[in-house]
Order: C-alpha cells, then sequence, then structure tokens
C-alpha cells in the first residue's frame, strides 16, 4: 500500500508541477504582473523590473523539479527542493487568502482562474502529497543509474523550459487565455447575454427589543416575511449587512473604457468601427520600446495612404507625457487613452499590435514579429 501511495504522489505531484510551469511559461509576462502584485503587498516594489526575469525562473524551476522527480533523479535533493516550494506557495495563498490582498494567485495562469482559498486548499493537497515523498524519499529509485544520462536529462530540461518561457516573452503565448485573443468580438464579450444569472446578496439586519434588550440577526428575506418592521418593539442597530451569497454571470471584458485627452468616451466608436483599424497598444510609453513604434509609425502611413486605414494607438500614460513623446517621435497616429489593465491583457507585449475589423479581433502581434505593410495588405487590407 505504501508504495502505491508514493507511486501515486510520485506521479500527482511531477505531473502538476510540470502543468502548473507550463501553463505559467505560456504567458510570463502575465505571470511577472501576478509577481509584482505581491511585491507590493510586501514593500518590495524595487523588484519589479525583475519580475519577468523571477517568473520565467519560478516555471522553469517547477517544471524541471516536476520531471526529475517523475524520473526519479537525485531524489532526496528534489523532495527537499518540491518541500521548500510548496511551503512558500502555500504561505503566499493562505496570506493573500486570509488578508485578502490578491484576489488571484495566478497558480494556472488565466487558463484555470482560482480563487485565493481554492488555491490555499490546492496547495494544502499538494504538501500533503509531498510530505509522502518526502518521507520515503529514500524509496524513490531513478529510471536509470547512469550519472551522464541524467546530466543530460537535467541540461535539457532547464534548457528546454527556460526556452519555451523566453519565446512565449518575446512572441507572445502559444495559447491565449484572454478574452482579447484572435477571433473575439469584443462589444459582444462586454455585453451580459440574455437570461443570465445575476449576483446574489444577502442583506443582514441587527435587530434590539426596546422593552427586553433583546438582539438578533435577521436576513432581509425574515425581515419583510415576518414584518417586524411594522413592530414598534424591534429597532434596527448600526447598518445593515450586505454580503455576496453567489456569484452570477461575469461579462469578460468589464473594465475597457476607451477615451480621448478630453475624456470623451470613444470606446463603442473604435471598437466597433466596421473597417480596419490598426490598435498599437502601448500601455507605459516610458518602457515601450520606440524603435518598434517608429516602424509602426511608417507601417501606419503606408496603410492610411493605399487602404484609408485607421491606426490609433491606446495608452495609459498620461496626456501631457504621451503627447509630448508624439511629438518628439512625430507619430502620426491619433492617441487614446485607457486603464493599464485592459491594456496588458490586450496584448502581452509593450507595445503590441491588434488588428480590429467589425468589432472583431482579427490579428494580434508582438513588436518582435510585428508583419510588415505588405504582409498586412495582402492578408487583410487588399480583400476589405
Amino acid at each position: 500500500m505504501n508504495k502505491k501511495l508514493l507511486h501515486f504522489s510520485r506521479l500527482f505531484v511531477g505531473i502538476l508541477f510540470i502543468f502548473s510551469g507550463l501553463i505559467k511559461a505560456n504567458d510570463p509576462l502575465g505571470f511577472g504582473y501576478k509577481l509584482q502584485e505581491y511585491f507590493e503587498v510586501f514593500h518590495c516594489t524595487f523588484l519589479n523590473d525583475y519580475a519577468v526575469g523571477a517568473a520565467i525562473l519560478l516555471c522553469s524551476l517547477e517544471m524541471v523539479l516536476g520531471m526529475l522527480l517523475l524520473l526519479g533523479f537525485w531524489a532526496k535533493k528534489i523532495s527537499w527542493g518540491l518541500l521548500l516550494l510548496i511551503l512558500f506557495f502555500t504561505f503566499l495563498t493562505f496570506y493573500s487568502a486570509f488578508f485578502k490582498v490578491v484576489t488571484s494567485c495566478g497558480c494556472f495562469g488565466d487558463a484555470i482562474p482560482l480563487s485565493p482559498w481554492q488555491s490555499f486548499s490546492k496547495d494544502l493537497v499538494l504538501l500533503l502529497f509531498i510530505l509522502i515523498i518526502f518521507t520515503q524519499r529514500a524509496q524513490l529509485k531513478p529510471i536509470f543509474n547512469s550519472v551522464k544520462a541524467q546530466r543530460i536529462i537535467l541540461g535539457t530540461s532547464i534548457f528546454l523550459s527556460l526556452s519555451f518561457g523566453l519565446y512565449t516573452y518575446n512572441y507572445l503565448p502559444i495559447i491565449d487565455f484572454l478574452p482579447y485573443k484572435v477571433g473575439n468580438n469584443i462589444p459582444q464579450l462586454m455585453k451580459m447575454p440574455p437570461g443570465a444569472a445575476m449576483d446574489i446578496y444577502e442583506t443582514t439586519y441587527v435587530l434590539k427589543n426596546k422593552k427586553t434588550g433583546e438582539n438578533k440577526k435577521m436576513s432581509d428575506q425574515e425581515y419583510l416575511k415576518t414584518g417586524i418592521w411594522k413592530d414598534d418593539d424591534w429597532e434596527t442597530i448600526g447598518n445593515p449587512e450586505t454580503k455576496l451569497i453567489k456569484k452570477g454571470y461575469e461579462v469578460k471584458i468589464k473594465d475597457l473604457k476607451i477615451t480621448d485627452s478630453h475624456d470623451v468616451d470613444y470606446t463603442s466608436e473604435i471598437i466597433e468601427h466596421p473597417y480596419y483599424t490598426l490598435a498599437i497598444v502601448a500601455y507605459d510609453l516610458h518602457k515601450t520600446n520606440v524603435q518598434a513604434l517608429a516602424n509602426l509609425n511608417v507601417l501606419a502611413v503606408s496603410a492610411a495612404e493605399n487602404y484609408t486605414i485607421r491606426t490609433i494607438m491606446l495608452t495609459s500614460t498620461s496626456v501631457e507625457q504621451a503627447t509630448a513623446f508624439s511629438k518628439a517621435h512625430r507619430l502620426l497616429m491619433d492617441i487614446f487613452y485607457a486603464d493599464s489593465v485592459p491594456l496588458k491583457s490586450m496584448v502581452r507585449a509593450n507595445p503590441g499590435i491588434l488588428l480590429l475589423k467589425d468589432g472583431i479581433i482579427v490579428g494580434k502581434w508582438h513588436y518582435h514579429n510585428m508583419p510588415t505593410y505588405n504582409e498586412l495588405a495582402s492578408a487583410y487590407f487588399s480583400k476589405n
């Protein structure tokens, strides 16, 4: 029985660690944003510039530990590494849940969103199985004993895991789990579908009997059903407490608002435009790739001259700074403003490119692999 339990624990933990590392490495920039939330909570914002690097290393560590566990290599060291890592993650998820400081731990990226308490529960289960592995680590045997082969596999695992994270960071996620993926209709994702379940709330009243001094709590339904509010002997104490009982349908895109420099709302006009629009997303102009913007500027001029394609830039940088930046770099595109959160979700690049038509995201590119004007004209504009 112990051997079967150890075998199951080994498979369960190894596969889950590989999956967890792989799914986060698919979007290391997104995981980096999550790490920055933790840095802010623990007052370590000086580490923000290293968040993406830390994200790629953590993802690689998870994948390598999971792989080595499955292969049984260096069992004592690997079991120690797994134990220390899960204790660290368990502390973070508990802290997030108990103090309500980070609403989602990002354990499985945006692929499988978990609440803080769900994340903590998941880590407790993992901790249990890792403790089984740790206490019985002497029984773990490598699949083969060749030291040379083990080192080659270790090196290959490290190389592949790091390469995957670096690739997705530089060329966008392989699988896009965010609401702004290619093919999605932005206006539709901003609306509540007909008949969708709404949030259900419950209000609790605290009442006091003026004659007896008795206190009791009562839900809003009981409050109305009993008609106690008509009884002059009872009075409410303090303010009623309202809490969410059941979460209803949540629109996929709920925080997108695009404005001009005078704070006029242009969201509908831009995302529902019936013709092609090139949207250059540069959420932070202080950290954007200036050369990439210069190349996109040239592309925008050609698109406007030959096909009357409108090019806009979306940023969360202040109006004054964005205007100065535009003049300094002679950008020939209209600038609009939005919060950094939706802009970071639109495309994991700074700048990144979205091609929109009639509310649909037709294409999306990182500035490292942005298409040329001829490629866009051939694939899209000439077929408009």
